[in-house]
């Protein structure tokens, strides 16, 4: 009687589901926009004059050929658009970390809901940071030329979403699904 009961706790531990795998693959995804984000030279760029990072803040003077850089640390809404974002990046690497193991130890169900708050707490520090920044910027800088918000931001925005989906995907109810894989 104890290998039926046993048997039955193996047919209990399923397979990883696809839509467990989109995920985690959702939750990597996100993970490595915000790596390309918080290392990106271009959030902000203005006609190959200026250009704005989280780190740093160049331009290029029209009669020298060389850039000149500061520190955008300097500012407080620079440094709390930083810590936002790295905070979100932190908790994607956390809950990245969190699903990855617990599908390696087979055991993905108890780890479901700490997996999707953690992304979700992740969206909303990001969804803050991407908003803070171009309101602070477009309040404080005063360029006279056109700028635009290139890839740097994008990427972030990108963590985002990937984010958000991956945080989704693991509050769906695996037990509603299994039954077609």
């Amino acid at each position: 009687m104890a290998s039926s009961v046993s048997g039955a706790e193996e047919v209990r531990v399923s397979t990883l589901t696809p839509l467990k795998l989109v995920g985690l693959v959702c939750i990597f995804l996100a993970l490595c926009l915000d790596v390309g984000a918080v290392l990106s030279p271009a959030w902000v760029t203005a006609e190959e004059q200026y250009h704005l990072s989280l780190w740093e803040s160049c331009w290029k003077p029209a009669a020298s050929p060389t850039w000149r850089c500061t520190s955008t640390l300097g500012t407080d809404w620079q440094i709390a658009t930083l810590a936002l974002l790295l905070g979100g990046a932190f908790l994607i690497l956390l809950s990245f970390l969190v699903a990855l193991v617990s599908v390696c130890i087979r055991s993905r169900r108890h780890f479901y809901r700490p997996v999707a708050v953690m992304l979700f707490a992740a969206v909303v520090l990001q969804a803050c940071c991407l908003v803070l920044y171009p309101i602070k910027f477009i309040e404080t800088i005063s360029l006279r030329i056109y700028h635009e918000f290139n890839w740097g931001y994008g990427l972030a925005w990108g963590a985002t979403i990937f984010s958000f989906g991956g945080g989704i995907l693991c509050c769906l109810n695996p037990k509603n699904y299994e039954e077609y894989y």
